[in-house]
């Protein structure tokens, strides 16, 4: 796990090895192990931080492979001892060093680009062939490494983090209304209009002076057989995750996992013990009465008989630590369980090097609750349409917080419209009172794209489909990639593995989410069933419930009154309007804590990276 900065000269001149250092200097916490800034060729600067993990004391980057193939490489590559013996047994590869970053040049040299379909594993790279003298650069399949990048007139800029890229621009009109819709900002954008993020699953090539060019090699989807047997399927997806997570745990360091109270990693942590018996794995909870799941995690642990830490969050801690993670997460998100998660990781950090987590398993098999949602519409959604448009007009004569008029506005909505991810913060009406401009981009120019693909599809597969390309990359797993690389802790989700997607997207919407039961992840269930204790199989989702809701009435209230009364990202929303949000809040006259943690978490990231009068430089350093 590492970090980069690169930069390739539109002329072939330029070299830039300052502004590579200094942006190498902001990303030291990916890879605290080894700083190289070079020159491998004229026009081209790669800046590299090294977390080693594999082939600890080899395996330096930027390396050069074959005379031609200058290489950044950040992430793991799980299949690369497979990969290495088929090069040198087909083609004769020759390697100067043991790990997995090699491989990835080597593949390109004698399989060409198709070669990143080959690859198993989480990685983001950047590959510059000299004798072509074109750049390649690529995402894993769901997006669990991040890559942006920026084209100048100079040339092209890319970074694992968008602090590292030397270039400045206006704030992203399109970008903000995006993330007061979602909590997050959606892939490609970011808060610059001058940067953007390589989307999931995407590769790019540039040759100098001319275009990027970004293309996608990896396209989610669900396309189950009919008749599939259901023990059969299970039985399949246990061995699939047993074979991910014993890839997964492959390191020359100390490997751990977390641990909360729900099925996806309790399977992760059962199966992980299978290969180290004396497992460390670490839980966080929080010090307000039913916000803590510690309990939970620790019985399940102690059932598996492995070693248990756990991590105890107060509002104090989240005060104190607030603006360093808003500062790592390079661009404003609203999740409020990236909290524990940062504490988390600060803990496991001092005692592992790498954790496995359970990342992607609801995303994979159906377990949010709202994936039911199509089952409670479908009586209405099968009405004429007539009948339908009656019904949304006495939904939108009815009073807000009157029984039912929820469901009938959903209900009479078609899906396309109505789903876009499975976080829904501001709405339309909201976002009019809340934004200053007011001509951003409709929030569909996100999906609608995955919606024309997934038509033939059922509608819980086609929300999966949007929550895997727009949610799991945009904040599930961006929250995860900088809370973790904020203690220069690895963190690796088995769930996310290409073996477990074969099967996943083979296994039939009703064995996932079905109308006839309450439980979510139907068949995630029946695979793991037998290695959890009963009650630990069958619990229902939970996560890292954060109590929001609780500190803004209490011990954060105040801190949130004044960050709306002092910040400067009043320029872009009206923070009167959010005051009153908080107010209301306050007063337990309506749970408006999830729409006031978004605007808050806007204004600290505002103050932070736009006018900088939170102290960043004070950040950069634990």
């Amino acid at each position: 796990m590492c970090g980069f900065v690169v930069f390739i000269s539109a002329s072939g001149q330029v070299e830039v090895c300052d502004a590579v250092a200094a942006g190498l200097d902001l990303i030291r916490h990916r890879g605290p192990d080894d700083t190289v800034v070079t020159v491998p060729q004229p026009g081209l600067t790669m800046g590299f931080q090294r977390l080693a993990i594999i082939d600890v004391d080899g395996s330096r980057q930027p390396l050069t492979h074959a005379q031609r193939w200058d290489l950044c490489f950040n992430g793991e590559i799980y299949n690369y001892r497979e990969l290495r013996a088929e090069l040198v047994r087909e083609c004769g590869a020759v390697f100067d060093t043991a790990g997995d970053a090699e491989v990835l040049a080597a593949a390109f040299h004698h399989w060409g680009p198709e070669a990143v379909r080959r690859l198993r594993g989480m990685f983001a790279y950047v590959l510059w062939d000299r004798q072509e003298r074109r750049l390649y650069a690529g995402r894993d399949p769901f997006g669990i490494k991040p890559l942006y990048y920026t084209l100048t007139p100079d040339g092209l800029w890319l970074a694992s983090e968008r602090k590292s890229i030397p270039v400045g621009g206006a704030l992203d009109a399109d970008a903000l209304a995006h993330y007061v819709s979602m909590q997050y900002v959606p892939e490609p954008y970011t808060m610059s209009v001058d940067v953007r993020r390589l989307p999931a699953g995407c590769s790019l090539t540039y040759e100098p002076a001319g275009p990027v060019q970004v293309h996608r090699h990896f396209q989610p989807t669900f396309a189950a057989a009919t008749g599939a047997d259901e023990k059969v399927l299970a039985g399949q997806l246990r061995e699939a995750l047993r074979d991910s997570v014993r890839a997964h745990m492959v390191a020359d360091v100390p490997v751990g996992a977390f641990l909360s109270g729900g099925v996806d990693s309790s399977a992760v942590v059962a199966l992980a013990a299978e290969v180290k018996p004396d497992l460390q794995v670490f839980s966080a909870g929080f010090d307000v009465n039913g916000y803590s799941e510690l309990e939970l995690a620790r019985d399940t642990a102690w059932g598996l008989g492995l070693r248990f830490t756990p991590t105890v969050v107060t509002a104090e801690d989240v005060l104190r630590e607030l603006p360093r993670i808003v500062w790592h997460l390079d661009d404003p998100l609203a999740d409020p369980s990236l909290i524990p998660l940062y504490f988390l990781a600060r803990t496991a950090s001092e005692q592992v090097r790498v954790v496995l987590s359970g990342e992607g398993a609801d995303e994979m098999f159906g377990g949010y609750e709202i994936y039911r949602e199509p089952f409670a519409t479908a009586p209405v959604q099968r009405l004429p349409r007539s009948v339908q448009g009656a019904l949304r007009r006495v939904s939108d004569a009815m009073p807000e917080g009157v029984r039912g008029k929820s469901y009938l506005a959903r209900a009479t909505t078609p899906l396309e419209r109505r789903y876009y991810g499975n976080a829904r913060m501001f709405d339309a009406d909201q976002k009019a009172l809340l934004l200053r401009d007011r001509a951003a981009a409709p929030r569909t120019d996100v999906t609608d794209e995955v919606y024309a693909r997934s038509a033939d599809l059922d509608p819980v597969s086609r929300m999966q489909l949007i929550d895997l390309r727009t949610w799991l990359p945009g904040d599930i797993l961006t929250k995860a990639d900088r809370m973790s690389m904020a203690h220069s802790l690895e963190l690796r989700v088995p769930f996310l593995d290409r073996r477990v997607y074969e099967v996943a997207s083979r296994i039939p919407a009703a064995m996932r989410v079905s109308p006839d039961t309450t439980q979510t992840k139907k068949l995630l269930r029946a695979a793991v069933a037998d290695l959890l204790p009963a009650p630990v199989a069958q619990r229902r989702k939970v996560g890292f419930a954060t109590p929001a809701r609780v500190w803004l009435r209490g011990d954060i209230g105040d801190w949130a009154h004044e960050l709306l009364s002092t910040s400067a990202a009043s320029e872009h929303l009206d923070l009167e309007y959010a005051r009153s949000l908080l107010i209301a809040h306050q007063r337990s006259e309506a749970d408006n804590s999830r729409k006031v943690w978004t605007v808050l978490m806007f204004c600290l990231w505002h103050d932070t990276f736009i006018t900088q009068s939170t102290p960043t430089p004070l950040l950069r350093r634990s």
